[in-house]
């Protein structure tokens, strides 16, 4: 099946800005969300061609907060979204976000969760 077809086959994207239109500090003030990191970082270092749903990322969030943090992800520019009835897939833009922001996606990847590094006992959080 050639690249064609399957882009024919697939849902039309939902609105979101031209890669041209892209501005730093709105991907950054999306980015600056905890949760919206995790979704980005999740997409780039776990995503295959797909587009994935909200229920693949695992969250234990009401289904009304995850929309809205998916929705500031798109209108900022990180995610392509697609409706499949009644759910929601997305994907991460890494061509145009690597087109436009040359590096920001390794820096992302390099960021770090809590989750994904301890911090070793007796360390304060807050320093």
């Amino acid at each position: 099946m050639s690249d064609a077809a399957t882009e024919t086959e697939r849902p039309p994207l939902l609105p979101e800005p031209a890669a041209a239109e892209l501005r730093l500090e709105t991907v950054l003030g999306a980015l600056a969300d905890p949760l919206r990191m995790t979704v980005a970082r999740k997409l780039l270092l776990e995503s295959d061609e797909f587009d994935h749903p909200c229920g693949w990322f695992g969250f234990d969030r009401p289904k009304s907060s995850l929309t809205h943090h998916f929705k500031a992800l798109r209108e900022a520019g990180l995610l392509h979204q697609r409706q499949y009835g009644l759910e929601r897939r997305s994907r991460l833009r890494t061509e145009d976000l690597n087109q436009r922001f040359p590096g920001l996606l390794d820096l992302i990847a390099a960021t770090a969760t809590d989750q994904d590094s301890p911090r070793p006992a007796g360390t304060d959080p807050s320093v």
